[in-house]
């Protein structure tokens, strides 16, 4: 059944990126349930009162994806790991519309061990993101392998597979993007 599943993914992948915007449409249902679980990890680490609900969240992020170029998406997990980092699009452009209206030091989103390992103290999701907007403009790669571990929730195997390389090269590249990340957000 998971290698039906599976070759269906693969091939409505391959009809959305041959310009199939339909495709999109049909894959959607299938992945939904890692898509919420997706929604829902991303959101566990927002503030309590966030108004945002995971439900709400995969809905604006497949509008997204919609009007998204499906580019080089090569399997299910590249497919979440991109699904991952229009959620955090979303999240970024939420906390920036109630920062703007609050103006108090905006959104605080928790990167503890449990839910991130990339730190372990409260950090505003508006600095994240443009810290991780600057990760993508020193090496996108390495931002990629970020938001599809840590904000896509993928395993350190899936992250290898999904990129194209080793698991050494991705165990490396995280030690690496954490103390990265980690110097960048402690000078925010």
């Amino acid at each position: 059944m998971k290698a039906e599943r599976t070759e269906g993914v693969t091939t409505l992948l391959a009809r959305w990126k041959s310009g199939d915007s339909a495709a999109l449409q049909a894959l959607i249902p299938i992945l939904y349930d890692e898509l919420h679980r997706l929604a829902q990890s991303q959101l566990r680490s927002e503030r309590g009162d966030h108004t945002l609900q995971s439900t709400a969240l995969v809905n604006e992020a497949y509008l997204r994806l919609i009007g998204r170029d499906s580019g080089q998406i090569n399997s299910r997990a590249h497919f979440l790991g991109i699904a991952a980092h229009v959620m955090r699009q979303v999240l970024v452009d939420h906390a920036r519309a109630r920062h703007a209206v609050k103006r108090d030091g905006g959104s605080k989103v928790e990167l503890s061990e449990d839910n991130h390992p990339l730190l372990e103290a409260d950090v505003d999701i508006i600095a994240l993101d443009e810290a991780l907007t600057e990760l993508a403009k020193l090496d996108p790669d390495l931002c990629r392998i970020v938001e599809m571990r840590y904000l896509g929730g993928l395993s350190v195997q899936a992250t290898a597979e999904a990129m194209g390389v080793s698991l050494a090269t991705i165990k490396r590249e995280l030690a690496a993007a954490r103390a990265w990340l980690s110097r960048e957000l402690s000078d925010k």
